[in-house]
């Protein structure tokens, strides 16, 4: 299969469907670009796999599939598997990383549950921490030793976000990824069961604000991987976790909003925020444009 379209059709599929990350990823030189598009689009078929209304035998097999591919990319004549395979002889990528991502889109398939917020991490890490691990293969960094657990961790810190913004829409849909000893520290452990059901409180608040705090921490370390990066991959990663930086803000200063909605930024504000990424600029908790108007 042609690479050139099979790269064009991987960055038509980021540009439509990343939506928070395409913002930081226009900002690389194009082969980059064309990289982490060829990774975003094999991470969302297997995302596409886990959240499909397959009966979970069919999904468990269908991520087999995927899994399989990894050994031999060059061998399948999709246009993902093309351009995927075109990258990873072009730069450094972790392509096992994409066999823990598949792991853990199977502990969604096998609705794990999470007792505490080790058990959480494992599987933020798996879906959230390997993207991180695979972009920094794209982007290079001047310390090989520390930058991959700083992408971890600034992967996690987004997965969390998601984690939080969602809680409505999770919790409709049968899940709660919050461990169970952190609802219980806040009297909503029956929240945590199937029966049980989220609703506006005091409680409720402080369990938002104790798990964005977490958040935040995670955040502060996994941006100091910043300056170990080239200028425009600096800034496509600070404005990739700079839209989820600043939405974990707004979430904890009114926790009461996850309970309405998912909860996103518009895109005048996303824009914002790349343009001071790109511009060398720290993003800030809120918007200077909204002040002004």
């Amino acid at each position: 299969m042609d690479v050139d379209a099979s790269y064009a059709y991987c960055e038509r599929l980021t540009r439509n469907q990343a939506r928070n990350f395409y913002y930081g990823i226009r900002l690389l030189p194009e082969p980059k670009r064309l990289a982490l598009s060829a990774v975003y689009a094999f991470a969302r078929e297997i995302d596409d796999i886990g959240d499909g209304d397959l009966p979970a035998d069919r999904k468990v097999a269908e991520l087999a599939r995927m899994r399989k591919q990894l050994t031999d990319l060059s061998s399948y004549r999709d246009p993902v598997a093309a351009a995927l395979s075109d990258a990873a002889n072009r730069f450094p990528i972790p392509l096992p990383a994409l066999d823990e991502l598949i792991d853990g889109v199977e502990m969604d398939v096998r609705e794990t549950e999470y007792e505490t917020f080790d058990e959480l991490r494992v599987y933020c890490r798996c879906v959230a921490g390997t993207v991180g691990r695979l972009s920094l293969g794209i982007f290079g960094s001047r310390d090989s030793l520390h930058a991959p657990d700083l992408a971890d961790t600034l992967g996690i810190a987004l997965q969390i976000t998601n984690i939080l913004r969602d809680i409505k829409e999770d919790k409709d849909n049968g899940r709660v990824y919050l461990p169970r000893e952190d609802l219980a520290k806040f009297g909503l452990e029956d929240a945590w069961h199937k029966g049980g059901r989220f609703t506006p409180s005091t409680a409720f608040d402080d369990l938002v604000r104790f798990e964005g705090e977490r958040a935040e921490r995670l955040f502060e370390r996994g941006l100091t991987l910043l300056p170990l990066l080239d200028r425009r991959s600096a800034a496509s990663t600070g404005a990739m976790a700079g839209i989820y930086r600043r939405l974990l803000t707004r979430i904890v200063e009114e926790p009461g909003q996850v309970l309405m909605g998912r909860l996103s930024l518009p895109g005048w504000e996303k824009a914002e925020i790349a343009g001071r990424a790109l511009a060398g600029l720290p993003v800030g908790a809120h918007s200077l444009l909204a002040r002004r108007r």
